[in-house]
């Protein structure tokens, strides 16, 4: 996805009302950028999510996940939490990158962590 973004950037760029004078440079260092990015993101290691059931901690490649918020956007999940050096470490998930069955099980993991509200939701 990534790549293909990279590519068409460039064309987004020369098909505006920019001048001609405009549209080649900043097209050209659009796709370089792109292209860069794109191998930069490749190059990245994959990273191993264990999210148990319960109380549970959750971990990313074995460190834990201190405050880990799950958000659902649609079909994009957004994870974050602070890694044990405090820093705050973000995934985003789009639905090309997470099967359906490991969806689900983030969805269900996700419920799990939330905790129950404290006052009934029942209108009185």
């Amino acid at each position: 996805m990534l790549w293909l973004m990279a590519l068409l950037a460039p064309f987004s760029l020369l098909m505006s009302d920019l001048p001609r004078a405009w549209a080649w440079p900043l097209a050209l260092a659009t796709c370089a950028w792109g292209v860069l990015d794109a191998v930069r993101y490749r190059k990245l290691p994959s990273c191993a999510l264990v999210t148990p059931g319960g109380c549970g901690q959750p971990t990313c490649n074995g460190l834990p996940m201190q405050g880990l918020k799950i958000a659902w956007r649609g079909p994009l999940a957004f994870l974050r939490w602070r890694d044990p050096q405090g820093r705050v470490r973000r995934l985003m998930f789009w639905p090309d990158t997470l099967p359906p069955i490991s969806r689900r099980e983030l969805r269900l993991a996700a419920m799990c962590m939330q905790p129950a509200p404290e006052a009934a939701s029942m209108a009185r």
